[in-house]
């Protein structure tokens, strides 16, 4: 083995822990050794499991159970005093739960007509500034911006227009002053009709003027609005449904955007610099043959991510900036440019998809997957600072 290949990261299994029921979701939670495991029972009940990291094993502290399956959570609005975790279920629920005292919820509203599949919170955990908001997107079509303060009603809602087909939001995220949503549709949302703001929108992460929301669909489309505006910022097309969209960080200026899709590739947008006609500039990794289920940066090195797959792996990148990220076209309009992704390790954990991946928040290299195999897995990446 060459130097260079020892100063390659290492993917090292930790501890691993088989659960009898599916596995949708997996967190850390802020602040402290635990992590939490949000699924559906046999039984079509929801589950939420909350473990302990003692050395080399998982200590189950709580389980508790509710009516509906649990899809999706983020403690992305909450403050670090209070650590309240969101929750997304297969009926259409918002629920905001004290994890101390969880049998009743602190907010609970009906959101959608069907399944939250996903959900992302911003304003909490003491990054950057705005208001505490949360976002869902549904199987019903529609993606909605809560704000916990304000009961029943959200503060945005994006649905299609009557008469056209339904969307089936996959995946939503939020950045800085940027709110990300991902679709399945088999048509495009026309800006306008479909968007309206119930109140207005205050507040975000990075910046508290600004507000967009971002589309990933089924055929590959991905549209940028801006809520402010009221106007399509940008739209590009990666060729196959978007499973996973996410901002580099949430505590700094729109950077990078990386969307993972079902044949197996992703794109990394570099968001800094976009050109009048030909938007945002990217480069596309052919990661693997089967679908990228999710991608998560690294929360102390936004240039490092790592996806995971459907063929039961994680692969773990590093993005490389060019010597200059913008440069002039022919007619003298600023143009970005796009640097070069590279594989610094992979790793093969099942025989079943890797749904949701989580990064610790506090300790550096510490991540917990959740696989189809219905196992949690904590992993320990090593040599992060020689990257």
């Amino acid at each position: 083995m060459s130097v260079a290949g020892l100063e390659r990261p290492q993917l090292v299994s930790h501890v691993q822990q088989a659960l009898s029921y599916t596995l949708f979701d997996c967190k850390w939670v802020p602040r402290s050794a635990r992590l939490l495991c949000l699924g559906s029972a046999a039984r079509g009940t929801g589950l939420l499991q909350l473990y302990e990291l003692r050395g080399g094993r998982l200590a189950l502290l709580r389980e508790i159970e509710k009516a509906k399956p649990i899809k999706c959570g983020t403690f992305g609005a909450t403050s670090l005093q209070q650590r309240y975790l969101a929750t997304g279920d297969f009926g259409g629920n918002l629920n905001i739960w004290n994890l101390e005292v969880p049998e009743i919820p602190v907010y609970s509203v009906k959101g959608h007509k069907e399944i939250i599949n996903s959900i992302d919170g911003v304003g909490g955990l003491g990054i950057g500034e705005g208001a505490p908001e949360i976002v869902t997107g549904s199987r019903d079509g529609t993606v909605k911006v809560w704000d916990p303060r304000q009961k029943d009603t959200p503060v945005a809602n994006m649905e299609p227009v009557q008469g056209e087909s339904k969307r089936d939001c996959w995946t939503v995220t939020f950045e800085a002053d940027f709110v990300i949503v991902g679709f399945w549709t088999h048509s495009l949302i026309t800006f306008g009709h479909h968007l309206r703001l119930d109140s207005d929108l205050k507040g975000n992460a990075y910046n508290q003027e600004e507000r967009v929301v971002c589309a990933g669909y089924d055929n590959g489309d991905i549209k940028l609005f801006d809520l402010k505006t009221m106007s399509l910022r940008w739209e590009t097309n990666i060729k196959n449904g978007v499973c996973s969209l996410e901002f580099d960080r949430k505590d700094v200026n729109m950077n990078k955007l990386v969307a993972t899709s079902l044949e197996g590739k992703f794109h990394v947008f570099d968001m800094r610099t976009q050109h009048p006609t030909k938007g945002f500039a990217s480069v596309s990794e052919k990661a693997q043959k089967s679908t990228i289920w999710q991608v998560r940066h690294l929360p102390q090195n936004r240039d490092i991510f790592m996806t995971s797959g459907g063929a039961g792996s994680l692969h773990l990148w590093k993005y490389e900036y060019p010597a200059q990220r913008s440069k002039k076209d022919s007619e003298g309009a600023e143009m970005g440019v796009a640097g070069s992704v590279s594989l610094l390790q992979n790793v093969t954990l099942s025989t079943q998809p890797i749904s949701s991946l989580d990064w610790s928040p506090d300790k550096k290299g510490l991540c917990v997957c959740g696989a189809f195999d219905q196992t949690v897995r904590v992993l320990i990446v090593t040599k992060l600072n020689k990257v």
